[in-house]
């Protein structure tokens, strides 16, 4: 009976010998991943290293999924990069995928799905910078899962912690080249230093080529409604100003943008060629304009682009115009629209008016007798009016233009001189005209800064200042 014991014990040994030789072997496998991967972290290695040291090690597909479900980075055995990204993004736009992922984000635990239905077995692990869950490493497959993927599942945690490490390091250098970068803008807008050989170290530091033309953009940002969606606790204003200056860093190379409090402030080059001056500028503001809008229906922008500069000392000047444009849009209740400075013209001296009743009463006092008098055709005459001025007191021009005879419009600027007292024929009366024209443009109707613009569009828009006013008595001037 002793015999049979001893033997029957025997296998047994030998059994747990060779479990515990294969455990040694993962774990000096372990071991060696963890010292390869955190050896990364002394380096100047980045996230796409990490992936193809962890795909080598782990004959697997992994990648870098972003919160946004965007393919970052991704590496696998014997393909490329861009064929194992496709492969990632397949796996990654499966719906119980997105549930994993909030999973783990809230958690900050690793998770692991089993192989279903022909799919192939999935590690998540959530990338942690500090408090923020920026991304998720994801390892697809094992063919070396002789542990039953606890191997696998520990590995790819600690990748995920290197790629933490190395993401928040480029995080704080972002951060820092950022505050040095914001810090010359600053100075160059403010108008500093004295010195313009400094001013052109800092402009070229910041890339700005000074053999080409350049104007300022200033976007003012309103975000007074609150956010909306997964990114509610962001505040609205930081959201609108990130897609507004990733919006003209797309869309102008050679930019040079910066978020100031509730701003951002593009320096902009002229593209040159066959475009008219700012003509680049203005298309791609109104462009932004309409993508913010649909975007973020809660906030409003108002771009004012400032004259053009090529001198690095002359980029506060642009800048101080493309403020006070904005200003100007801002105080007349026109918020939302793009407007240049250039395009201003003598707007530029009516807003000097401490108080706008004071210029539309002047306007009243000039042509509201038109409406007043003949309610009937007091816009049509007024169009025509607009019309006249533009096409330079030409009956024949202004006739083709509003597509009417040349008599018709002889006869309607007579009936405007004897229904405002006006003598068109004189400077005096004539220019007063114009400027009440153009300050109904400005306080009521809508600033005409684009050139497209007809003039009988322009008069059109103010069918409803004159009935405004025209109650109110006017003077005739003679």
């Amino acid at each position: 009976m002793e015999d049979t014991r001893t033997v029957s014990h025997h296998p047994a040994v030998v059994l747990d010998e060779r479990a515990v030789h294969r455990e040694n072997g993962l774990l000096r496998e372990l071991i060696t991943v963890y010292q390869h991967l955190t050896g990364l972290t002394l380096q100047d290695a980045d996230v796409s290293t990490v992936l193809r040291l962890l795909a080598e090690r782990t004959a697997a597909t992994v990648a870098v999924v972003s919160r946004g479900l965007e393919i970052l980075a991704a590496a696998g055995p014997g393909a490329s990069d861009d064929e194992v990204a496709e492969y990632a993004r397949g796996h990654v736009a499966n719906s119980r995928l997105g549930a994993v992922l909030n999973s783990t984000a809230q958690t900050r635990r690793s998770l692991r799905l089993p192989e279903v239905g022909g799919s192939v077995p999935v590690i998540v692990a959530p990338i942690l910078v500090g408090d923020d869950v920026p991304a998720y490493l994801m390892t697809f497959g094992n063919s070396q899962d002789r542990d039953g993927g606890d191997i696998s599942l520990l590995v790819t945690e600690h990748a995920a912690t290197i790629c933490g490490v190395i993401l928040g390091r480029e995080r704080v250098v972002a951060a820092s080249a950022r505050q040095v970068r914001d810090d010359l803008v600053e100075g160059l807008l403010l108008g500093g230093p004295r010195d313009t050989g400094e001013v052109g170290r800092w402009a070229r530091h910041l890339g700005y080529d000074h053999t080409r033309e350049h104007r300022i953009l200033a976007v003012a940002i309103d975000a007074g409604g609150a956010a909306h969606g997964p990114r509610a606790g962001v505040p609205l204003a930081g959201r609108v100003a990130a897609a507004v200056e990733h919006f003209f860093t797309t869309r102008m190379p050679g930019a040079i943008t910066a978020v100031r409090d509730s701003e951002v402030v593009v320096v902009a080059p002229e593209p040159g060629g066959q475009l008219p001056a700012g003509a680049e500028g203005s298309r791609v503001s109104l462009n932004c304009v309409a993508r913010i809008r649909d975007l973020f229906p809660d906030a409003v922008i108002t771009i004012g682009i400032g004259g053009t500069c090529r001198d690095a000392a002359d980029i506060a000047r642009s800048y101080g115009q493309a403020r006070r444009t904005i200003d100007a849009v801002v105080r007349l209740g026109h918020r939302g629209q793009v407007v240049a400075f250039d395009d201003l013209g003598i707007h530029r001296l009516l807003l000097q008016v401490p108080d706008l009743t004071e210029l539309t009463s002047f306007a009243t006092e000039i042509l509201g007798e038109l409406e007043r008098q003949d309610p009937q055709r007091g816009a049509e005459l007024l169009a025509t009016l607009a019309c006249y001025f533009r096409e330079n007191n030409s009956p024949q021009r202004t006739a083709r233009s509003l597509h009417l005879h040349p008599n018709t419009v002889a006869y309607r600027v007579r009936r405007i001189q004897e229904i405002t007292g006006l003598r068109l024929d004189t400077y005096r009366d004539r220019l007063m005209a114009q400027v009440a024209i153009e300050i109904l443009g400005a306080t009521e109707g809508g600033m005409d800064v684009t050139p497209a613009r007809t003039a009988a569009s322009y008069a059109r828009r103010h069918v409803s200042d004159l009935a405004a006013v025209s109650g109110q008595p006017s003077q005739r001037r003679r």
